[in-house]
C-alpha cells in the first residue's frame, strides 16, 4: 500500500473501485452507485468497508502489475523470444478448438433419478433429429442473474480451446462429430448435454507470435520476480512487529537479524538479553 501511493496509484486505483461498484449496480439493476451503496446498508452490508478491501486488493494488484509483470513482459528482447520459442515449440502449437451448445437440467431440491432419465429423452429425441435450438429454449435451465438464459441463447455457450475446457467436459465432447450430441455429462448440479457446432484441429506446426511468447514467458518468470519484489519490499521498509506476534510473523517476513547497541547480532523475534542489569534496546533499521 505504501508503495502505490509513492508510484501515485491512488487516482487510479479509486477509478477502478468505482468502476466495480457500478458494475456490480448495473448486474442488479441499480441505476446509481448512491442507491446500490443504500441497498447495501439496508441489507447490512457496509459499503465504506467494501469499498477498502477493494481498495487495498486493487492497489497490491497494480503495483505487482506495473513493477513486476510489465517489467518482465516489455523488457524481453526479440533473441530472448526467439529462443525460447525454439526450446519450446510444443507451447505455441494451435491447439484443438471446438464450439458448443448445451442443455442444462437442475438436479436440485429435483428426484436425480427422473433428472437423469429426462437427459437421457432429450438425447435420444436430439438424435432422433429434434431442433436443439428450440429443445434448449424450452428445457435448458442455466441462469444468469437468476433468469433462464435459454430462451435467449438457444443453447449457444461459445468457442474454447480444448485443453481450457474443464477435464469432464473435454471428455464428454472429445468423440463427438459436428452436428452431434453428447451423452449427458453428470455433476453436483444436474445434468448436461452438448452439441458440437464446429470442431477445429488442432496444428502441429508451431507458429512464432511475439505477444504469445512474451505472455508464455511471463508467466513462467512472474511467481519467482514476484516473491523476490516483495522480499526487497520488506528489505527496504521498516517494520516493526508488537512482541506478542513477533515469534509467529518474523519467520514469515524472512526479516534479517536486527542487532543491538553492542553490534551484537539478534536473533529475530528472540527478545535481546540482559547485560549488566540494563535492557539493551534494539536499533531500527533505517
Amino acid at each position: 500500500m505504501q508503495k502505490g501511493k509513492e508510484l501515485d496509484l491512488a487516482n487510479e486505483v479509486e477509478s477502478e473501485v468505482n468502476r466495480r461498484m457500478l458494475d456490480v449496480a448495473k448486474e442488479q439493476g441499480i441505476p446509481t452507485i448512491e442507491k446500490l451503496e443504500a441497498a447495501m446498508r439496508e441489507s447490512g452490508v457496509d459499503p465504506v468497508a467494501t469499498r477498502q478491501t477493494l481498495r487495498v486488493e486493487i492497489m497490491k494488484q497494480s503495483v505487482i502489475q506495473q513493477e513486476v509483470d510489465r517489467k518482465i513482459f516489455f523488457g524481453l528482447t526479440i533473441d530472448e523470444l526467439k529462443k525460447y520459442f525454439q526450446a519450446h515449440p510444443d507451447k505455441f502449437r494451435k491447439p484443438e478448438i471446438v464450439t458448443i451448445s448445451e442443455i442444462f437440467l437442475s438436479s436440485a431440491g429435483k428426484n436425480e433419478a427422473e433428472v437423469k432419465a429426462r437427459a437421457l429423452e432429450l438425447v435420444r429425441q436430439l438424435r432422433a433429429g429434434a431442433d436443439f435450438g428450440s429443445l434448449a429454449a424450452a428445457n435448458s435451465e442455466r441462469e444468469l442473474n437468476g433468469v433462464r438464459v435459454g430462451p435467449q441463447s438457444k443453447g449457444k455457450v461459445g468457442t474454447f480451446e480444448v485443453p481450457n475446457l474443464r477435464e469432464d467436459i473435454a471428455t464428454a465432447v472429445k468423440n463427438v462429430a459436428v452436428n452431434g450430441i453428447s451423452e449427458p455429462l453428470g455433476n453436483n448440479d444436474g445434468y448436461q448435454i452438448f452439441r458440437v457446432d464446429e470442431r477445429t484441429a488442432a496444428s502441429n506446426a508451431a507458429t512464432f507470435n511475439e505477444n504469445q511468447v512474451r505472455e508464455a514467458m511471463t508467466m513462467e518468470r512472474t511467481p519467482k520476480e514476484r516473491d523476490d519484489y516483495l522480499k526487497n519490499l520488506r528489505k527496504e521498509a521498516y517494520i516493526k512487529i508488537s512482541e506478542s506476534y513477533r515469534a509467529a510473523v518474523a519467520p514469515l517476513l524472512e526479516l534479517p537479524p536486527e542487532k543491538t547497541a553492542d553490534n551484537s547480532v539478534q536473533p529475530t523475534g528472540q527478545k535481546p538479553e540482559k547485560k549488566k542489569g540494563k535492557l539493551l534496546g534494539i536499533i531500527p533499521r533505517p
